[in-house]
């Protein structure tokens, strides 16, 4: 929610700077003005390509290969000391809705 509320709020003052340097060029020529609003876009579309390429990381495969090897070696353990197979993959389905309804919300 907050990495989309940067992004608009920085492509509403990229948009904006660029009318501002036009009307401000036209109708007065005053360099200084210009270059301020020039340098505000700049740092607006510098921002906006940050937070769409930190939005954007994801982790590698290999860290998740990983992950769910541990999970599997967790569920072979529970069956070997007695549970239920099905009752401990149900178990990991929830868990993992619950993380996945967790990273939605927050």
């Amino acid at each position: 929610m907050a990495l989309r509320a940067i992004r608009t709020a920085c492509t509403l003052a990229f948009v904006a700077g660029i009318g501002g340097m036009i009307a401000a060029s036209i109708a007065g020529n005053n360099v200084g003005l210009v270059t301020t609003i020039g340098l505000v876009t700049a740092v607006a579309a510098i921002v906006l390509v940050a937070a769409s390429t930190v939005g954007a990381a994801r982790r590698l495969d290999a860290f998740e290969d990983a992950r769910a090897e541990r999970v599997e070696a967790l569920v072979a353990g529970l069956v070997a000391r007695g549970a239920e197979e099905p009752v401990v993959r149900r178990l990991v389905r929830e868990a993992v809705e619950l993380g996945r309804g967790a990273a939605r919300n927050g």
